[in-house]
């Protein structure tokens, strides 16, 4: 249930909606949602002119939060519960899919579901609200999983020492709080400077990541996208770190034909078909006007490819770059 300063009424501003809409025109078709949310991406699509979107999400919360306007809508908006990985499960020959990655607006508002340290929570981060929890992962993870799920994850230099001090509290007693782990990583690194972000930032977006399976959902939903829109089709993802915008550049140079790495030297071996085309040679961010309504976009970037006609192929997670804890493949 929404409880937190009346997180379901408030207004939810989708990141680069407009340029979004500007680089898929015209808008037409059944459309899917990989990331439903708040429902954003979706209404923008049906009033941009999509006849039919399918919105796909894990968190409960996002259908209990559209319950209110989601029926004006009629058959044009479908609610699939589930995970966008899975979407060539719930709709084939599709004229596009948008993806807004990593976590919401309104999951992280909500102290309750343990994403942010702003506000004291229960240590939780399950977007499914199902599952293993951050407090399951950081009480009872060896020592170095947590240092390589922290640096791999989170892209944190200090990632051994923040592991180290991790199992040392929990010894004592239970981590079980947003603000005790917070307090556990600040005490493990300098001050910020004015400007720079919490100390705590890096580990909790690494520890989300971990619980929700965040970067193999990626992969796998990106795969998914692939086998899911016809010939023509269109595929948006807005990413909000390096890591995510690099596995989504990576994943659409390589089905593209667009590697870059072929040796004049060696044999030459039949090329696959390019199963898209790009349509943003590079990552568009937000503008000025939207910088200064939304500061969350500011790390956001959104890249569009269309689907060709070639068979769906394959791809390796490590190809396109997809973080490798060890002991994976």
């Amino acid at each position: 249930m929404a409880t937190s300063d009346d997180t379901a009424k408030r207004p939810h501003i989708p990141v680069l909606l407009a340029p979004l809409l500007r680089e898929v025109a015209p808008v037409a078709g059944r459309w899917l949602d990989g990331t439903f949310g708040a429902g954003g991406y979706t209404r923008g699509l049906i009033e941009a002119g999509a006849s039919k979107v399918y919105g796909v999400d894990r968190d409960p919360l996002a259908f209990e939060m559209a319950a209110p306007w989601v029926g004006g809508y009629g058959e044009q908006i479908e609610l699939v519960a589930g995970v966008f990985s899975k979407m060539d499960d719930y709709a084939q020959d599709l004229d596009g899919v948008v993806l807004d990655l990593g976590v919401s607006s309104m999951q992280l508002d909500l102290a309750e579901r343990g994403f942010s340290f702003m506000k004291d929570g229960p240590l939780d981060m399950r977007m499914s609200q199902d599952g293993l929890s951050a407090a399951d992962l950081v009480n009872e993870a060896a020592e170095a999983d947590l240092a390589d799920i922290i640096y791999q994850y989170g892209e944190e230099r200090a990632s051994r020492r923040i592991a180290k001090a991790i199992v040392r509290e929990r010894t004592a007693a239970p981590i079980t709080t947003t603000l005790r782990l917070a307090e556990i990583v600040e005490g493990c690194l300098p001050r910020p400077k004015p400007g720079q972000s919490h100390p705590a930032t890096r580990s909790f977006q690494a520890l989300r990541i971990a619980v929700n399976d965040e970067y193999g959902e990626l992969f796998r939903g990106l795969m998914a996208a692939e086998r899911a829109l016809k010939p023509g089709g269109l595929l948006a993802v807005v990413t909000f770190h390096s890591v995510e915008d690099r596995m989504v550049k990576r994943f659409l140079q390589s089905r593209a034909g667009k590697t870059g790495n072929v040796n004049r030297y060696a044999p030459e071996t039949e090329q696959e078909k390019p199963a898209f085309e790009l349509i943003t040679r590079k990552a568009v961010g937000p503008d000025p006007e939207e910088l200064e309504d939304n500061p969350r976009a500011r790390s956001a970037k959104l890249r569009v490819a269309r689907r060709t006609d070639a068979p769906a192929g394959d791809i390796a997670g490590k190809a396109i770059g997809m973080p490798m804890l060890k002991g994976h493949k």
